[in-house]
C-alpha cells in the first residue's frame, strides 16, 4: 500500500504539490488538512480518544475527526469520507472557517497545516473503527473549556489549538 499523500499549499490555500503524509511531517511543510466537530442537539460536541496504536498522539482526546484531503477530493467530500472511516456514519457537513497552525509533537513530527474546520448534527452513538479510535464521548463546549486547563495533557496539540478557534468562531457568530 503506498503511503498517503498530502496536498502541499501556500498560504492561500491554492495546491503547490504533493508530498507523503510522513514526509510532510517530518520537514514541517504546510499542507491541508481538516477538523470536523460534530454536536448534538444539546450542543455538545462528540470527542475521540486516538487509538492506542497510533504513531503520534495516542490515547489523547480530540475532535470528532481530523485528516488530510486527498487529491481531486473537496473538503467536504474528505470530511464525510474519514468521518465514516473513523466513528462509522455520515451526515452533512457545512464548513465554517480556515486558518494555519503550527504544533511540534515530542517526536520530533510537526504539523503544519492550512485546517478546514466543519460542523455536522448526528444525536446516536457512533459505530468507531477500533484501528482510530479507542473511545468516544460527548462533551459540552464549557466542559471541554474547563477540561483543557485543568487537564491539558489528555488532549491532542492540535484540538487545543483548533478548539480555541472553534470556541471564539462559534461565540461570535452565535452557533
Amino acid at each position: 500500500m503506498l503511503e498517503e499523500q498530502v496536498i502541499l499549499v501556500n498560504e492561500n490555500d491554492e495546491p503547490i504539490g504533493l508530498m507523503p503524509k510522513l514526509e510532510a511531517h517530518q520537514k514541517a511543510v504546510l499542507h491541508r488538512a481538516f477538523s470536523v466537530f460534530i454536536l448534538n442537539d444539546k450542543n455538545e460536541i462528540m470527542l475521540q480518544q486516538r487509538a492506542s496504536e497510533k504513531y503520534h498522539s495516542p490515547l489523547l482526546w480530540t475532535n470528532t475527526c481530523c485528516s488530510h484531503q486527498r487529491d481531486g477530493e473537496t473538503n467536504i467530500q474528505a470530511g464525510t469520507r474519514r468521518l465514516f472511516e473513523e466513528m462509522g456514519f455520515e451526515t452533512p457537513l457545512t464548513e465554517l472557517f480556515h486558518f494555519i497552525y503550527k504544533a511540534p509533537f515530542d517526536n520530533g513530527l510537526t504539523e503544519h497545516e492550512l485546517d478546514h474546520v466543519m460542523i455536522g448534527k448526528y444525536n446516536q452513538a457512533p459505530k468507531i473503527n477500533r484501528e482510530e479510535v479507542e473511545n468516544w464521548k460527548w462533551m459540552s463546549i464549557d466542559a471541554i473549556k474547563t477540561d483543557m486547563t485543568q487537564n491539558p495533557t489528555i488532549y491532542t496539540v492540535w484540538f487545543k489549538i483548533i478548539f480555541d478557534e472553534f470556541y471564539h468562531y462559534i461565540e461570535s457568530h452565535k452557533l
